[in-house]
């Protein structure tokens, strides 16, 4: 799915050298390679500030935490993305109201307006938008929706880093933005990292002091916090790859060019599936190339599930076939958060509140059953991106 090896090859003489920069100094935490990397990327995205953390989902505890929550408080977040958006709501003992996303974009936008609006309480305090698979959800409707309500916004930009929402980068437009710097992200690291931006000034603090035990003095804690900070060794690590962000994205763009030219030459009526959607008012990274592939064989293809006993679906009949060539592809996310078992009791839903409700995320379930999500990376070959893409039109040939 993702070859970090030659993507760190194309590097190595850099990360070499900064690397052990790094050993001989021997400062191995709160090194200076940390503060020179928040200053780089927050330059990068034109914000104000930018505080490293350990991983993706402690900034994004971190961000709710700032913000003063109180337990049982709601923060609405959609039913399709990973569990640590909706996880750390529940961890810190606020209540996840799960909403509905576009079933083509995956993303937040105007469709979803009507169904967010329903959700809202007088115990709702947060929205945290998720910009998935690499491009933004529809911000203005966001900031509409937080305007109106008076509603914080924390975005969730860990697949989306470095795209664009009407010029301004992803995570920079809420109160709060997270990423991660697992090393298969845009910006992906030697292990785990996270960051947390905001252009407010005492956010900012607040941030920087939970993630360092609530302290701002050492040994004087004002807050209560939590131990999460990026090691000097992944900050050298990703002050390289910095650098080289803009060239990886276009490589991507242009890998799922490729894909999508060639897929659409299989299925021109997209009578088997869609190719993905860029909305309009967004750039995409493409960290997934993620397709829909529909329900389209009669009777699957009489292959049986070994887990389940049941036949397969299409989508998932096509994921056999190419493991069969040798083809690694992905389901992100076979269950929408809302049927997740952890959530059952704790989140909520339209039907909750309105009993006469019915298939309120019935997008995010649908997804959840038909999305597959390609080999992507910015070394993938052309001649592989063909090859994949012959294997998916000998399945539906053949079927």
């Amino acid at each position: 799915m993702v070859d970090l090896l030659s993507s760190h090859s194309a590097v190595k003489q850099e990360l070499d050298a900064a690397i052990y920069k790094v050993i001989d100094s021997s400062s191995f935490i709160n090194g200076p390679q940390v503060k020179e990397f928040e200053e780089n990327l927050a330059r990068y995205l034109k914000v104000r500030h930018v505080v490293s953390c350990g991983n993706g989902t402690d900034a994004l505890q971190i961000a709710l935490m700032a913000l003063g929550l109180e337990p049982g408080d709601q923060v609405l977040v959609p039913a399709f993305t990973y569990v640590a958006t909706a996880e750390v709501i529940a961890l810190l003992h606020l209540v996840p109201v799960m909403y509905d996303v576009n079933p083509r974009t995956f993303n937040t936008d105007s469709t979803s307006f009507e169904h967010i609006e329903d959700l809202i309480t007088e115990k709702t305090r947060a929205i945290v938008p998720v910009h998935l698979f690499g491009q933004c959800s529809d911000m203005d409707t966001v900031l509409y929706i937080a305007k109106k309500y008076n509603l914080k916004i924390v975005e969730d930009c860990a697949q989306a880093l470095g795209s664009d929402f009407k010029g301004i980068k992803a995570g920079c437009l809420g109160d709060i933005g997270c990423t991660s710097f697992f090393p298969t992200k845009n910006l992906g690291g030697m292990g785990d990292g996270g960051a947390l931006f905001t252009n407010d000034d005492t956010l900012a603090q607040r941030i920087r002091m939970i993630a360092n035990h609530g302290q701002k003095v050492k040994y004087h804690h004002d807050v209560i916090g939590c131990n999460s900070r990026l090691d000097t060794l992944q900050a050298a690590v990703l002050g390289v790859k910095l650098r080289n962000l803009d060239e990886y994205i276009a490589a991507r763009k242009k890998n799922a060019a490729s894909y999508t030219r060639q897929l659409k030459a299989i299925d021109p009526l997209e009578k088997h599936f869609y190719t993905p959607l860029e909305s309009d008012f967004t750039t995409h990274t493409y960290h997934q190339y993620t397709i829909i592939v529909k329900d389209s064989l009669t009777n699957g293809v009489g292959q049986i599930s070994q887990e389940s006993g049941k036949e397969l679906s299409t989508r998932d009949s096509l994921k056999a076939f190419l493991a069969e060539k040798g083809v690694p592809s992905m389901i992100y996310y076979p269950l929408p958060l809302n049927e997740q078992p952890a959530f059952s009791s704790i989140a909520m839903k339209r039907e909750d509140l309105n009993p006469d409700a019915e298939d309120s995320l019935r997008n995010s379930e649908y997804l959840a059953d038909h999305v597959l999500s390609l080999p992507m990376h910015p070394n993938l070959a052309e001649e592989q991106i063909e090859f994949i893409c012959n294997a998916v039109n000998e399945f539906f040939s053949s079927h």
